[in-house]
């Protein structure tokens, strides 16, 4: 959560053994700030929204939300954080993580869901873990 924090600029901690996200300078696509965006959006890599997209998106890899975006979409990513406002269903395989300016309206099913002190939710939650390993037959 520290790292999610320093990412967005709402924290000026540095812990240098925290790499749990990819740096501002990484990222593969931003969606600046005074940008609006309607349409599909689907890709590979890491996507930083800064400014507003209306939608569906559908990526490969992780999904931030800057705390002055508003995202009004469907959204399927392995991983998605969340310091902006969002309208919407979520899928991701691995967490969705709501950051103390985030706000989220919608349905998420992922395998962990964390929200900060200060975050709003209004929805559903399903956490569920992927299945690893199929179940073994009882004799």
């Amino acid at each position: 959560m520290k790292a999610q924090l320093r990412f967005f600029g709402l924290t000026d901690a540095q812990d240098p053994g925290d790499r749990s996200l990819t740096p501002p300078s990484g990222a593969a696509t931003v969606l600046g700030p005074g940008v609006t965006l309607k349409g599909e959006l689907q890709g590979e890599g890491t996507l930083t929204v800064l400014g507003q997209f209306e939608g569906e998106i559908v990526l490969n890899g992780l999904l931030h939300v800057g705390p002055d975006a508003r995202v009004d979409a469907n959204i399927t990513a392995p991983a998605i954080a969340i310091a902006g406002a969002v309208r919407g269903n979520l899928s991701a395989d691995t967490r969705v993580d709501i950051l103390p300016t985030g706000s989220l309206t919608g349905t998420v099913k992922s395998a962990s869901f964390a929200a900060a002190d200060g975050a709003n939710m209004k929805g559903e939650i399903w956490v569920e873990r992927p299945a690893s390993v199929a179940p073994r037959p009882t004799p």
